[in-house]
């Protein structure tokens, strides 16, 4: 625990001078990057809904981008204790499928490691990383307060992409839902180690998984507890595309939005829901655009449909 403390707070320095080298000319952002895109999915099969297209091109594209894509959610160790070893081939087989000519995997249990500068060379010069789908935790533990942490954060201020599936949606928050090492059904870890996300999407809390597991109200007691913090709960087969303090739902269903500032009627459940299409402003909390493209003038959003 006290590693990890220190690690992060030295990674907190580094952030914070990495941020006064480029604030001149970044524009000021509550809630996503001044620079770069993430692009954070509910899980399931993404195929024909575009999105892996969609990061691929912001990446830099298929022949020109370089991309590194990061399995440690989906295991440090195996059921009998020993390290988890990860195919390179098999990680990145399927992006090669895409056309992606530069992909590397990105991968250690060892935080250590993660420390090093051979470890991030990958990371010097990659234009988009991928997180994998699994157990968000795995992310933390091999990475928080590492260099490895900083050179993610430094692909979006060269105006690079973040994406990541399950696992890789819920890590790209600020509080960690679902963070518990005794598995998913706890939404609120008591596990101090296990309740930060990477906070590329600040002030917010990000669940996945929400129409198939039917999760849709399981952010509530979250921004119950932390009312400053928005939650968006995402479908299957659904993104948001992040660019500075907006995002645009992308894919088959819906988002819910648990937006605490809002008032509620009795009878409403305190979230509302957003589709494809639809552009969402995080720091104004309204709707600026419905996916029918008519734009909205000032309106808070609608509720769920």
């Amino acid at each position: 625990m006290a590693l990890w403390f220190a690690r992060a707070v030295a990674l907190h320095c580094m952030l914070c001078f990495a941020q006064v080298a480029w604030a001149d000319d970044a524009t000021t952002t509550t809630y996503g990057p001044a620079k770069g895109t993430l692009v954070i999915i509910g899980g399931g099969n993404a195929e024909g809904t575009g999105i892996m297209e969609r990061f691929i091109q912001l990446g830099g594209g298929a022949e020109d981008g370089k991309f590194v894509i990061v399995p440690t959610a989906g295991g440090n160790k195996n059921r009998d204790g020993s390290i988890k070893a990860y195919n390179e081939e098999q990680v990145v087989a399927g992006w090669k499928r895409r056309g992606v000519k530069n992909v590397k995997m990105l991968h250690t249990a060892d935080p250590k490691v993660a420390d090093t500068e051979d470890f991030v060379k990958p990371l010097l010069d990659a234009t988009a990383v991928w997180f994998d789908g699994g157990r968000q935790w795995n992310i933390v533990d091999s990475y928080a307060g590492t260099r490895t942490q900083a050179e993610f954060t430094r692909v979006l201020e060269r105006g690079g992409v973040i994406g990541g599936s399950s696992a890789g949606a819920t890590i790209q928050g600020d509080y960690l839902v679902r963070g518990d090492t005794s598995g998913p059904d706890v939404m609120m870890t008591a596990e101090k180690n296990h309740q930060h996300g990477f906070a590329y999407l600040k002030h917010s809390a990000i669940d996945q998984h929400i129409n198939t597991r039917l999760r849709w109200d399981d952010l509530i007691q979250v921004v119950k507890k932390y009312p400053d913090i928005l939650g968006i709960g995402l479908s299957e087969g659904t993104a948001i595309i992040v660019k500075g303090d907006q995002f645009e739902v992308m894919g088959r269903w819906k988002v819910a939005v648990h937006d605490n500032h809002r008032v509620y009627e009795p009878w409403e459940k305190p979230y509302y829901v957003l589709s494809a299409g639809d552009v969402y402003d995080m720091k104004e909390r309204r709707v600026v655009k419905y996916g029918i493209g008519a734009a909205t003038t000032g309106a808070k959003a609608r509720g769920p449909r």
